[in-house]
């Protein structure tokens, strides 16, 4: 698999989150069929900021600890986005982070 594919791929499921919901790099892989590829979606998610339409800031680790904040053009964007969005965040951590859970093959 090329990775642009892959990235494209990617891009696809995390355009499909909705509004005031999450996802983890895990769960896009594991949709994928490639489990053990969550590294790669978080490579695809940092290079996919100069992208319209990529909603980004809705894709954290499988804690909901907000770990691509850095890959922002500020460190507090992300968490600035999900905050519009109703999703409150303490610490770099998504608060009752399952309320906010979306997980692909429930869509």
């Amino acid at each position: 698999m090329k990775t642009t594919n892959f990235y494209e791929k990617v891009y696809q499921i995390v355009r499909r989150i909705p509004y005031g919901k999450v996802t983890t790099y895990g769960l896009i892989a594991a949709h994928l069929g490639v489990k053990s590829s969550s590294r790669m979606v978080g490579y695809a998610m940092n290079s996919s900021h100069s992208l319209p339409n990529i909603p980004a800031h809705r894709v954290v680790n499988r804690n909901g600890m907000l770990t691509g904040k850095f890959h922002f053009p500020t460190p507090t964007l992300m968490e600035e986005l999900l905050q519009n969005e109703g999703i409150r965040v303490k610490n770099d951590m998504i608060i009752n982070f399952k309320n906010y859970l979306w997980i692909p093959e429930n869509d």
